[in-house]
Parts: structure tokens; sequence; C-alpha cells
């Protein structure tokens, strides 16, 4: 095995795609005999009472793992063409894994084709449209005080569970996301049907009294109390604040004041048409073509850096997600520049500078920065 380290760019590219090949082809053959092995009931033979445990103990994966490929085997023996979908990388475990229950030999092919390429939240909104599910009733309910996130993941037919995986969500309070732009506990949204969805999530007591509050003044326009009708307006307002503060959208736009000589400001009018053009995510273009879909933790870039005289102007200013904001100090002032500029921020903050909120937050992480971006949100 070559050493990653002795590659170049465009070779260790090629070389990972190259492996991400083989992992496919990997997985394909390991599915097929997975369900050779399973359809003969080996595991009994091993001392092992269902085909998870025997992966689990002898094959050492994961649950996820042991369950979508367990799923995706037993699919594979009954549609042969999962086989080479998966080869290909149109398919995935656990993409077969979703289509598995709504597979027959009469819909098989069109559901085949349909999923291919799309992943699982693709995938679970193609299943929605297809096997639409009735609405599910608004409730509020307290959770037991020591609840923990779990998740039914082992097979039903072999450890007795229900039909449907449970989720079962925390009472504790968890970070909404962490610092990768990950949810750490992430709720629940599922799609039922074209344009419905279950959603589902922990809050807490004060959010309840909010949500309480919000209905009761919303009492004689939405008499009902429809909490999907209430939470609905709430987002609206709120999503419609956060554009202006971030944006400055408004549909009575005024003059911009001129900034002073050596402010980092971004007009306002620079940053509403700035927003409009690159459709509120990150501009950044890779070589292939490739756009980056980003849409959090975008920040204002300067394409000639303002370090050096970059103007901010509309023709000068792009949106970039953090990731490629650093990628273009890195490309315009070379490489470890953009832990330099971190590393200028952290400083700051452990200094005790007070931490600014919205788009004043953002003006005080510029100003300790390169100069070589502007950050939006952060």
């Amino acid at each position: 095995m070559t050493h990653p380290t002795l590659l170049a760019d465009d070779a260790l590219a090629a070389e990972l795609g190259h492996l991400a090949g083989r992992e496919r082809e990997a997985t394909a053959a390991f599915v097929v005999y997975l369900a050779e092995f399973d359809a003969r009931r080996l595991y009994e033979g091993a001392g092992y009472r269902s085909m998870f445990s025997y992966c689990r103990a002898v094959l050492r994966l994961s649950e996820d793992a042991a369950y979508n490929r367990i799923k995706a085997a037993r699919a594979a023996r009954l549609f042969p063409a999962i086989v080479p979908m998966l080869i290909d990388g149109q398919l995935s475990p656990t993409t077969v894994r979703l289509l598995a229950p709504h597979l027959t030999a009469e819909n098989h092919e069109p559901l085949l084709a349909a999923a291919a390429g799309k992943g699982k939240q693709d995938v679970e909104e193609l299943l929605a449209t297809w096997f639409p599910q009735p609405d599910v009733s608004p409730s509020v309910r307290k959770l037991p005080s020591r609840v923990v996130v779990t998740e039914e993941i082992a097979l039903p037919e072999m450890r007795g569970a229900p039909a449907n995986p449970v989720v079962v969500a925390s009472a504790a309070p968890c970070a909404p996301f962490s610092s990768s732009g990950m949810p750490s506990k992430p709720a629940l949204v599922r799609p039922l049907a074209p344009e419905r969805y279950e959603v589902r999530f922990t809050a807490s007591a004060e959010t309840r009294a909010l949500l309480r509050e919000a209905q009761d003044l919303l009492g004689h326009a939405v008499p009902t109390g429809d909490l999907a009708t209430v939470v609905h307006r709430a987002l609206a307002v709120l999503v419609a604040d956060l554009k202006r503060r971030k944006f400055a959208a408004t549909s009575k736009p005024r003059a911009s004041r001129v900034p002073s000589a050596g402010s980092d400001a971004v007009p306002a009018a620079v940053r509403r048409e700035v927003a409009a053009r690159d459709a509120s995510r990150c501009a950044f273009v890779s070589k292939d073509g490739h756009r980056c879909q980003e849409r959090r933790f975008l920040e204002f870039h300067h394409v000639m850096p303002r370090a050096v005289g970059g103007a901010a102007t509309v023709a000068n200013i792009q949106l970039r997600c953090r990731a490629h904001n650093g990628h273009e100090v890195d490309l315009f002032f070379g490489p470890g520049q953009r832990r330099t500029r971190d590393a200028t921020r952290a400083g700051s903050a452990a200094a005790g500078e007070a931490p600014a909120t919205g788009f004043g937050a953002a003006a005080a992480r510029t100003r300790s920065g390169t100069g070589a971006g502007r950050i939006l949100s952060g």
C-alpha cells in the first residue's frame, strides 16, 4: 500500500476513488455471500440464534452495519438487480434497507430505478410519495426524567421487537449543534406523504411555556391551537428576522450608508444583492464544476482580499461556507494562514472580549481575522 503522504493531490483523489469502487464491490460481494449464509441458517450451527447475533459476535459488525446488510442481503436474494446497483453506487445497504419492505415483483424495477443515486433522506421522500401515510396527531407529553436516546435497530423478526423501530427521545437537554455543524441529538423528521412530515423533538419547560403562550395569543387567528400552524407562523417570523439581520433583506430597502475609510463593513445593499445572486448558499465551485451546497455557517468572502485592498462591492463579494472561506485564505495567502486566522479569533475570545450576538458578532470576528473574508454567521 502506497503511503498517501507520498502522493500528489490528483493521484490521491484518483486512488481514493479507486478504493471507494473496491469497497462497493466488496460490500456487494459480502451481501451476496451473507444472503446465502442466511438462507442456509448456518449461524445456528455456529451456536447463534440469529443472523444478527452472528454478524455482531463473529463478523464484528456494528449494530447499524449488521442490520442494514442483513436487510440488503435478504432483499438482494429476492431481487438480484440490487447487486449491480450496489457495485455502481446507485444504492447503498442503507437505502436498500429502506426500500426492502416495499419491494414487490410488480414494482421493484421502477422503484429501484427511481431510488438510484439517491441518499437516505431522498429515498425516504421517495417512499413517502409512493406509499403515503396519514398525518400524525399533534401531541405534547412529559417524558420521564431519566430517559436516554435509543433506537431499536436489531432485526424485528430476530429479537421480537415491534415491526417499526422505535425512537425514544431524551429528556436531558443537549446542544442543538456541535462545532462541526452536525446535530448532537438530531430531532426526528420523517416524511409521511408528499409535502407532509412528522417532526418530533424534546423541548424544555420554557419552550413548552412559550408554545402555550403563542397558542393563547393566536387564539383568534388559530382557534384550535393547532401546533403545526403555530410553529409555522413562529418560524416564518424568525426566518424573516434572521434574513433581515444576516442578508439585510427587506421589502423597503433604503440607501446604504457609505462605509468610513478603513471600515470592514459590507454595505446592506451589497449583502442583499450578493445573497440573492448566490441563492443564500456557498458559491464555491471546484475545478470540475461542482458547486458547494452548504447553507450553514456562511461568510462574506472577498474575492480580492480586503487585506490587499479588495473592496466590499457586489463584484468582489461572494458567499462562502466557513470551510471554503478558509480554503480561499490558504489559496491566496498560502497554507497555514487559515490556522493563523482561527488562532487569532480563539485568542481574542480567550482574552475576554464580550461575545456579540447576531450580525454584531460577525463584524467583531471579522475584525479579529486576516481580512480574507467576512463572517456572516457562526
